[in-house]
C-alpha cells in the first residue's frame, strides 16, 4: 500500500484509492491500494460567511452527521447522512469514499460473473435477477447507483472540485448512466478534493426517507430528498431527488414543476414514475417510488407549514 504527502504525488500512482476503505476493503480488489488518509487539506468543514460551506473528501460521513449548522443550513445534506448505515460505519466512512463507491449487484459482486463492471461486455442481472435493478432504464447496466450523499447533493445543486480541474456540477461525476462500466466518471490518479454547497435558502425544510427492507442498517430500494421553500401558500422552490433506481442518482424536474405548479402533493409525487420501466421482478419499486416521494414532499412541507 502506498501512502501519500501530496495531491500531485497521488495523480502519478496506479491503483485504487482508499480512504475510509469500508466499501473498498469488502470488494478485496488485487490492488494496488493508494492510502488518501494522510493527505492534509481534505478534511472538514470550511464555512463562508454567505454560508455555503466547502467540505473535504476525507470528512467523516459522522461529521456531516452531527454537525449543528450544517443541519441548520444544509438540513437535506445531515438527514440523509444521518440516515446512512450504522454509526461505526459513518465514523470511518468518508464523503468521497460514498460518493465514489462501487455498485452493489450481486453479479458485478461475485468472481463467477462476467458483465461490464468487471471487463465483461454484457449484463447478467437483465437476464437474472432483478429484483433490486434499476426501474429508471440508462444504459446497458441496470445496477442502481449506491451513493445516497450523492443523491442529497444533486437536490443541493452541489459542485464538486477534482484536483487538477475547476468546479463542476455534482452530476458531472455520474455523467447520464449509459457508461455501463463505471459507477463514476473520474479517470485514473484523479482525486476528489472537496464538495461545495452553495448559500441556503431562507425558509427552506427539507426531508430524507428511504425505504428498506429491514429497520435500519440497510441498503435502500429506494430513497428520496425533497427541499421546498414556501412564500405564502405554495412552494416557491423545490427540489427534490431520487436514489436507488436507476444507474445515477437523478434529480426529478417532473415532480419538481408539478409542485411549483401548484398541484397536490399525491399528484406530484405520482410523476416520479414516469420514466420506470420496471422488469417482472421489480415492479414494486415503482410504489416504492413514489411513496417514497410523497412521504418527503409531505414531510419537507409540514416542517414548511409548521415553521420548524
Amino acid at each position: 500500500m502506498t501512502v501519500l504527502t501530496d495531491l500531485d504525488q497521488a495523480a502519478r500512482h496506479a491503483g485504487e484509492f482508499r480512504a475510509g476503505g469500508t466499501d473498498l476493503m469488502a470488494r478485496r480488489p488485487a490492488g494496488p491500494y493508494v492510502d488518501l488518509r494522510g493527505l492534509p487539506g481534505l478534511s472538514g468543514l470550511t464555512w463562508r460567511p454567505d454560508g455555503s460551506v466547502r467540505i473535504g473528501a476525507l470528512t467523516t460521513v459522522a461529521e456531516l452527521a452531527g454537525d449543528v449548522r450544517l443541519r441548520a443550513d444544509h438540513p437535506a445534506l445531515a438527514l440523509t447522512a444521518q440516515a446512512l448505515a450504522t454509526p461505526q460505519i459513518r465514523a470511518v466512512a468518508t464523503v468521497g469514499g460514498n460518493l465514489l463507491q462501487r455498485n452493489r449487484c450481486w453479479y458485478y459482486r461475485n468472481p463467477a460473473f462476467s458483465c461490464h463492471q468487471n471487463g465483461g461486455d454484457s449484463c447478467p442481472a437483465r437476464a437474472g435477477l432483478t429484483l433490486y435493478s434499476a426501474v429508471i432504464d440508462t444504459g446497458p447496466c441496470v445496477a442502481p447507483h449506491p451513493s445516497s450523499l450523492a443523491m442529497a447533493l444533486l437536490a443541493c445543486e452541489a459542485s464538486v472540485e477534482v484536483h487538477g480541474r475547476g468546479p463542476s456540477p455534482v452530476g458531472d461525476l455520474y455523467g447520464d448512466g449509459s457508461d455501463p462500466a463505471r459507477d463514476h466518471l473520474l479517470g485514473p490518479g484523479e482525486v476528489l478534493v472537496a464538495i461545495d454547497l452553495p448559500p441556503p435558502v431562507p425558509g427552506e425544510r427539507a426531508a430524507y426517507h428511504r425505504a428498506i427492507g429491514r429497520s435500519e442498517a440497510e441498503w435502500p430500494l429506494v430513497e428520496a430528498v425533497a427541499r421546498l421553500a414556501q412564500d405564502g401558500g405554495g412552494i416557491a422552490r423545490a427540489a427534490v431527488a431520487v436514489g436507488g433506481v436507476a444507474r445515477t442518482p437523478l434529480r426529478l424536474p417532473e415532480v419538481e414543476e408539478a409542485l411549483l405548479a401548484g398541484e397536490p402533493l399525491d399528484r406530484a409525487a405520482a410523476r416520479a414514475a414516469a420514466r420506470c420501466t420496471p422488469t417482472a421482478q421489480n415492479g414494486y419499486k415503482v410504489a416504492l417510488l413514489t411513496g417514497t416521494v410523497l412521504e418527503v414532499l409531505e414531510r419537507a412541507a409540514g416542517a414548511a407549514e409548521g415553521g420548524s
